[in-house]
């Protein structure tokens, strides 16, 4: 049987919940700038199934890629890690 290669994850904080078992999460990544040394920081918005409609705004989450599962959902929730204040 073939072996399943390891999932990317990526955790973020949801910025919208507007959408039936579905948030926006943005993640942020800082990097050092290859030539001018400088931090830079790039915010990447994914659509992320939430199955149980459990996130809300605010809500620091962790996701997991999977399968296709809209036009652009590539993304499930696969855990909540701090509930929003």
């Amino acid at each position: 049987m073939a072996e399943r290669n390891e999932r990317k994850e990526r955790i973020g904080v949801v910025v919208s919940d507007k959408m039936n078992k579905s948030v926006v999460i943005e993640v942020q990544r800082k990097f050092m700038h290859p030539t001018y040394g400088k931090i830079v920081r790039l915010d990447k918005r994914y659509v992320a199934h939430d199955e149980k409609d459990e996130c809300k705004i605010g809500d620091k989450v962790r996701i997991t890629e999977t399968r296709p599962l809209s036009k652009t959902k590539r993304w499930r929730v696969s855990e909540v890690l701090e509930k929003a204040k």
